[in-house]
């Protein structure tokens, strides 16, 4: 058994308002069915389970890029969009947050008796996994959320979440069912984290002479902190900051933004009537799609899609956000009766992005002053947006715009 990785994020409350977590949803689902069509449930699967790919996926949709909100978003965004449609699409979301993650086990019987599936075996998986990262392994962190995916086919992935309420931090763990060899003998390819120090783990391999042993009477061994494979420690701090995005990359997404690219691909003509800011926000959300595991090492960068609800790094552009939706939801459904041409023209946003990458460089060397131009921009142009936080709508500002990346 496979635990894919882990993320330590920043304790940050607040709930999502109504009209930012609908958003969300419908977003969700437009991407899981994208995904689901194009690459099928095992790859949607394989991408959950990789932690810097589901926090930018958190990021895309309007979450805070480094806080622990993003784990309870995303997991409810996608058993509330899913389930409706779980017969129709083969993917099934059980558990939550809090009294949710205890009903996981009873709700994998019940996707069971719908599918034909082991529920009584998934529910074991479901028991399995938390008490691994619960009890198993003690570093410190006490098990709040704990979501179960499972496709038609059988296979799933788990995603859990702990918290620290000494240091205000939470851990999120994430398990994939692909090479299931054992629960209680190395289950994970990784558990990471910031190092505080000796911890109790009775799943290491040296561990399994003293499980032999001592069998009959408890299954206990001390010993360090596992290696770390798949690693990601995010910030504390509110905002995003230069250092957290790749420049380059984000300075081809708003290069290839501006209307004057579309008019010069060919591949972009079915495209053709989006504003470069729109075409911003789904050449991000196309490579949450599309985009292979390497592309997301600096989860912050998606935020510059949607924002997020406390206006970091800006105001959510509900305009833009809707925009999205409908455009990446007629392409779905199109594709569903055959025409995949619009599909196709979001999956090149994502290659084109890429190849302006090859020759682009951020003006002055992508320093933290033309990052900084980048924010006051979103900040100032999120007016002409709907741009909207958790205090309201954003009002017209008095001051004008300014250039910013250039290829």
């Amino acid at each position: 058994m496979k635990q894919s990785g882990s993320a330590d994020l920043a304790l940050m409350g607040g709930g999502i308002p109504p009209w930012l977590f609908e958003r969300m949803k419908k977003l969700s689902l437009a991407i899981v069915e994208s995904i689901l069509a194009e690459y099928g449930h095992q790859a949607f699967l394989a991408k959950l389970s990789n932690p810097f790919w589901f926090q930018s996926f958190g990021a895309v949709i309007g979450m805070d890029w480094n806080s622990s909100g993003v784990t309870t978003a995303v997991t409810r965004a996608l058993k509330d969009s899913i389930n409706p449609h779980a017969q129709e699409l083969g993917l099934y979301v059980c558990g939550g947050k809090g009294k949710q993650s205890k009903r996981t086990p009873q709700e994998l019987v019940s996707v069971g008796d719908k599918t034909g599936l082991n529920g009584e075996e998934l529910s074991r998986f479901s028991k399995l996994v938390a008490k691994v990262d619960n009890t198993a392994v003690q570093d410190g962190f006490q098990l709040y959320l704990h979501s179960f995916l499972v496709s038609r086919a059988g296979d799933w992935t788990a995603i859990q979440q702990g918290m620290n309420g000494n240091t205000q931090q939470a851990r999120r763990y994430h398990w994939h069912s692909k090479n299931i060899s054992s629960f209680v003998n190395e289950p994970h390819a990784a558990v990471c984290g910031t190092n505080q120090g000796d911890i109790l783990n009775l799943v290491a391999q040296n561990a399994e002479p003293t499980r032999g042993g001592i069998l009959e009477i408890a299954q206990e061994a001390p010993d360090k902190m596992i290696r770390e494979v798949q690693k990601m420690i995010l910030p504390n701090y509110c905002g995003v900051k230069a250092k957290d995005v790749n420049l380059k990359r984000l300075g081809s997404i708003l290069w290839l933004a501006q209307e004057s690219q579309t008019n010069q691909f060919e591949d972009l003509l079915l495209l053709k009537g989006l504003g470069p800011r729109t075409l911003q926000s789904l050449t991000l959300v196309s490579e949450v799609i599309h985009g292979t595991p390497s592309r997301f090492s600096d989860p912050a960068r998606y935020s510059f899609a949607h924002g997020s609800k406390g206006g970091r790094p800006f105001p959510v552009p509900t305009n833009i956000y809707d925009e999205t939706i409908s455009t990446l939801r007629k392409a779905v459904d199109r594709a569903k009766i055959g025409h995949t041409d619009k599909q196709k023209a979001i999956s090149k946003l994502t290659d084109l992005a890429q190849k302006a990458e090859q020759g682009f460089t951020p003006n002055d060397n992508g320093s933290a002053v033309r990052f900084k131009q980048v924010l006051e921009k979103e900040q100032r142009d999120s007016w002409k947006h709907g741009g909207r936080t958790v205090k309201g709508f954003v009002k017209q500002p008095r001051d004008g715009q300014m250039d910013l990346f250039n290829s």
